[in-house]
């Protein structure tokens, strides 16, 4: 069975130290931009990225950056100045969320090693596989996934790399789009606010936290998910402390040796009312919680003690040594280590007066090897007789020795790229133009929503749970664009169930995630791009488009005027209406609060807003509180088409909406002039 990895977090040049020196094959980081945790206080300097660097290689660890950022047009320039930057230190792989930063990296660095971040919300193997196809070497699936789930993704040729330990959001990743609605600071660019540990409540309860999860820990399954073939297990927190950092990597190093990890110290350390693995295994009637004063007092106690894990360098590379002692010639030390064979020479040796140095003298000054990453094997010595070193000469030559082994094996685990001043090709210009009237694509989730969208819409996107002989009596096929989940819990039965809707002559789908997608390319759909793939570049409307798309709809989560700046031939799609979605989640948060006989079908926040929640077999939606309206504003040329995105409107509204009648409550624009 393979040993996989452990991947530790770090935000800090203290943290990076606790990792390495606690155990952690790999860590990852961020710089100061493009990072999914783009605080200044979680990000590295480049001048500490640089000494990361080193650092991880002369452990013989990997070093991987987080660019899993999605960008705009204008920052394109100083996301490739960024790449090449730390690809010249010798960054190991590249996190990646963007589909347009995918392709700037491959064009910059050719052979740049790239892993699709969480946040590409990757949750089948079929999705995997297609990334893996398109040149990413890992995937890190959702963290929602249960362990047959898991094993499916794993069985498959691409690397994959699993959560295991830290936070939990309460929306899939990449999915969350609440914290930008609410105070304007995307999860998506690395800002999130994190409004979901705030209160909230379906039954009024000013004290719930609804949406706040316990934290995830998988270290008790680290076997197990080693036998599935997971390559990388993964400790979530870049913002946290070192110690947590320490202690964490420490105790997975435990477990996946086959011993029980101490969970209590690891609650200790942080944890928000102990820890879940409900999604893992199944389980998911106890996964909520929230800080605690109790948890923030258990910390301070087990701090002080944790130091002794990284308080000294870890020996991680086995040194054979050769001395060489002669009369009338310098004294050399050879050192072969990992491959690598260094020497060096000192003064010719004394006339021993009294004792002559002998082997276990030059033994015994080898072997202190504590403020290195090194720890002796064998010794070996060849001395001539009635000769006597100094036992300081011998230190000093160990240290000279051991400085020069520290270079050759920095520069050994040190991969070099190729680096290029290319961009991706675009179009000169945009080949869209607005089309006046503006055509209508409307998502519906009823039967009478779909009645009064026929005479309106272009097109009719319909979950495809919804789809019958009722619905294709009022639309023919050909208008209607299918909706699979926008979770996949079972992908061989989505599969079969579109087969049979192609079969009977449905043609086009909507694509949510990087796995829709590859089962719409499977099949032999026509594919249609949801706001939800978070396209916010020209590069990344391009990717798609060479990937199958016939259009897509713009992220929302970006100013409409950076659409008339969009170079690609992809037609693009903006909302002009609805309750857009604020979360997606796995855990429903009114049926672990108040039941699903009780249910409300509604959030209550601190401020008394009300946010509707939109319930489905696997998976919960919750919607903003302010619907969208965009009918009084004139939109960007490159929109060619308006995606109108209904609730629980009934017919009569449906048909005032879609006719160009102004809802009643309140109304927003979102955030394509506010920005964020």
């Amino acid at each position: 069975m393979k040993i996989p990895e452990i991947l530790a977090p770090a935000g800090s040049m203290d943290a990076l130290t606790a990792a390495l020196r606690s155990g952690a094959d790999a860590v990852y980081v961020g710089g100061k931009r493009f990072s999914a945790r783009n605080s200044q206080a979680a990000g590295l300097t480049d001048e500490e990225l640089k000494e990361a660097a080193l650092l991880c290689h002369k452990y013989g660890a990997k070093l991987y950056i987080a660019v899993n950022t999605i960008i705009t047009d204008d920052e394109a320039a100083d996301f490739c100045d960024f790449v090449k930057f730390t690809a010249s230190i010798g960054i190991d792989a590249f996190i990646v969320q963007d589909w347009g930063c995918f392709d700037l990296i491959k064009t910059a660095v050719p052979d740049a090693v790239i892993h699709a971040s969480t946040q590409m919300s990757v949750h089948t193997a079929i999705g995997t596989q297609m990334l893996g196809e398109l040149g990413f070497s890992r995937v890190v699936p959702a963290r929602e996934l249960d362990r047959h789930t898991i094993k499916k993704i794993c069985s498959g040729t691409t690397e994959t790399e699993i959560f295991v330990h830290g936070a939990l959001c309460m929306s899939v990743s990449g999915q969350c789009y609440m914290s930008a609605m609410m105070g304007g600071r995307s999860a998506n660019r690395g800002c999130c606010g994190q409004a979901c540990r705030l209160p909230f409540s379906s039954a009024g309860n000013k004290n719930s936290c609804v949406l706040s999860l316990k934290d995830l820990s998988l270290l008790k399954n680290a076997a197990e998910l080693a036998e599935s073939g997971v390559d990388s297990l993964k400790i979530e927190g870049r913002m946290k402390r070192p110690e947590y950092v320490a202690a964490a990597v420490y105790e997975l190093k435990k477990a996946i040796g086959g011993d029980q990890p101490d969970m209590k110290l690891l609650r200790d350390i942080f944890s928000r009312d102990g820890f879940t693995d409900g999604y893992f295994t199944g389980n998911r009637t106890d996964m909520f919680g929230k800080r605690e004063k109790d948890d923030v007092i258990s910390a301070r106690t087990v701090i002080p003690a944790l130091h002794e894990l990284y308080r000294s360098e870890r020996h991680v590379h086995k040194v054979d040594f050769h001395v060489e002692i002669h009369e009338n010639k310098p004294v050399t030390i050879t050192a072969d280590c990992l491959g690598i064979t260094a020497s060096v020479s000192g003064d010719v040796p004394e006339k021993a007066l009294t004792r002559p140095t002998d082997h276990e003298a030059v033994k015994k000054q080898l072997s202190k090897l504590g403020d290195t990453v090194f720890f002796a094997g064998k010794i070996s010595s060849n001395i001539g007789p009635k000769l006597m070193v100094r036992a300081g000469k011998l230190n000093e030559l160990r240290r000279n020795l051991t400085e020069k082994l520290t270079q050759l094996v920095t520069e050994k685990f040190t991969p070099a790229y190729t680096i290029t001043h290319n961009l991706p090709e675009l179009p000169e210009t945009s080949t869209q133009s607005m089309i006046n009237p503006l055509p209508l694509r409307t998502l519906c989730r009823t039967e009478e929503q779909v009645k009064a969208a026929t005479d309106f819409s272009e097109y009719i996107i319909v979950p495809m749970e919804l789809i019958n002989d009722s619905i294709t009596s009022m639309v023919a096929p050909d208008r209607l664009i299918i909706s699979p989940p926008r979770f996949i819990s079972s992908e061989e039965k989505l599969i079969s169930d579109l087969m049979e809707l192609k079969t009977a002559g449905f043609d086009r789908i909507f694509c949510h995630t990087p796995d829709s997608i590859a089962i719409g390319k499977k099949i032999g759909f026509r594919l249609h791009g949801s706001s939800t793939l978070n396209v916010c570049n020209s590069y990344a409307a391009e990717n798609l488009r060479n990937l199958g798309l016939e259009d897509c709809v713009f992220s929302f989560e970006t100013k409409l005027s950076r659409l008339d700046n969009i170079r690609t031939s992809l037609p693009l799609g903006t909302a002009v209406y609805g309750h857009l979605p604020l979360m997606l989640t796995r855990n429903c948060p009114i049926k672990n609060e108040i039941g699903c006989k009780n249910c409300t079908r509604k959030l209550t926040d601190r401020m008394g807003k009300s946010f509707p929640v939109i319930c489905s077999k696997d998976y919960t939606e919750i919607l903003n509180p302010d619907v969208l309206c965009m009918t009084d504003k004139q939109l960007p040329e490159g929109v060619s088409f308006g995606i109108v995105m209904l609730a629980n409107e009934n017919e009569e509204q449906t048909r005032s909406i879609l006719s160009g009648g102004r809802p009643d409550g309140k109304l927003t624009h979102g955030l394509y002039y506010r920005g964020i």
